[in-house]
């Protein structure tokens, strides 16, 4: 059974059951990352960056990159070389549009 808050509580009963919600509603997301091994993956990183002799000056990056995504300098390189292609099929195009027979 279900306790109802006194008359004279500060919450009243609403607030309670609010409160119930938001708590079922952490539980079940508390849960949904454990099940699917996200909190085991972050605390691996974590005790490994604890572990680190010299702090990463960048800990976020430390964090994305232990995670297997790229770090800064390399999606800076990957945009960079996806620049240069792009004006080179840019070039390319110009080039075969100027050699390629004219339609009739």
């Amino acid at each position: 059974a279900r306790a109802t808050p006194p008359v004279n509580s500060p919450l009243p009963h609403k607030s309670t059951m609010a409160y119930q919600s938001s708590e079922s509603k952490k539980e079940e997301f508390r849960k949904y990352l454990e099940k699917s091994s996200v909190i085991d993956a972050l605390t691996k990183v974590l005790v490994t960056l604890y572990e680190e002799p010299d702090r990463p000056e960048k800990p976020v990056d430390f964090i994305k990159k232990a995670l297997g995504g790229p770090s800064q300098s390399d999606f800076d390189s990957l945009k960079a070389e996806n620049d240069e292609l792009k004006a080179k099929i840019q070039q390319l195009q110009s080039q075969l549009g100027q050699t390629a027979p004219a339609e009739e």
